[in-house]
């Protein structure tokens, strides 16, 4: 079963510092816990002048040209007001673009109201786009599901099912014929706007277990060209052991679906049984799902033939 999705509270400030190269002006009392927990920045134009409705302090403050010339325009009074009502918010941080130059008033609300004051050389547009781009990845729903995922075809296949029934065997049978492993055995997955991207947790890449045999490392083994850091997550092959008593679909018109992080995402069932092999069928599988998102669904063309045939078209 799918697992519930896990949100995340948000990314520290101090995270947000070294992967961005920011440099530290001012090190509030909440540098070390502070979280960003929105994705997008806000420019404190309006709030400078003492505006705060619709005011969410949760996101990072960025000043810029349009600011700082603003600001500009003010008397050192003024501007000691604006920056201390600003600062009187739990604000996660401030940060000066550019490389512009600090008003001593604002470092001065800075330190007294204890904030983080931060600076980069960046643009505005550059640095909001970094730290957009940064803070979606990370703060993107995330689950883990037990299964291993490939890139078939240039579909990612997520192989899932009981433990033995084949999965991984599977996995390095259609490895050997030339497609792409992601992960095995645990596969992260984050939804990222309408896209669901899986890869492998960091411990675990690139590596596979083999009943019999143990783990290998199949870049070692086969190469760069055999492994794939991040695939999407486009079909789900359930495997599971044949079942007398159940009823498997031969014609292909039930397209069932399972829902990932709010997205469907289409899932076939495969019965495993001796004589059966899985990596053809898997391999198939990825293809037929590729011609169906193009728009040619081979079972319902037949039931539409057989129909026109029966009406004596």
């Amino acid at each position: 079963m799918i697992q519930q999705d896990e949100m995340k509270g948000g990314v520290k400030v101090s995270e947000l510092v070294e992967h961005l190269d920011l440099a530290v002006v001012n090190k509030g009392a909440d540098f070390d816990t502070a979280l960003v927990g929105i994705k997008d920045v806000n420019r404190p134009g309006l709030q400078l002048v003492g505006f705060f409705e619709y005011f969410d302090e949760r996101r990072l403050q960025v000043i810029g040209m349009a600011e700082t010339q603003m600001l500009a325009s003010m008397e050192g009074e003024q501007r000691t007001r604006s920056f201390s009502n600003l600062f009187n918010y739990e604000i996660p941080a401030l940060v000066v673009s550019r490389d512009l130059d600090i008003y001593p008033e604002c470092l001065s609300m800075a330190r007294k109201h204890q904030r983080t004051l931060l600076h980069t050389t960046d643009t505005t547009v550059v640095f909001t786009t970094k730290v957009i781009e940064y803070l979606t990845h990370a703060l993107a729903p995330t689950i883990t599901r037990h299964g291993g995922l490939l890139d078939i075809y240039g579909e990612g296949v997520l192989i899932t099912g009981d433990s033995g029934v084949g999965k991984s065997e599977t996995a390095i049978e259609l490895v050997k014929r030339g497609h792409r492993l992601v992960a095995d055995d645990a596969v992260d997955i984050r939804r990222e706007a309408d896209q669901l991207l899986g890869k492998a947790p960091d411990l675990i890449k690139h590596y596979i277990e083999l009943r019999g045999i143990g783990v290998v490392n199949v870049q070692q083994l086969l190469g760069m060209s055999a492994v794939k850091p991040e695939s999407q997550v486009d079909l789900v092959v359930h495997l599971e052991r044949w079942r007398e008593d159940k009823f498997y679909d031969r014609f292909g018109l039930d397209e069932e679906r399972v829902n990932i992080l709010g997205i469907e995402v289409p899932i076939v069932t495969i019965p495993v049984q001796p004589g059966r092999n899985l990596a053809t069928i898997v391999e198939v599988a990825a293809m037929n799902n590729r011609c169906k998102k193009y728009g040619f669904n081979a079972a319902q063309q037949l039931a539409d033939d057989l129909e026109r045939q029966a009406m004596g078209g």
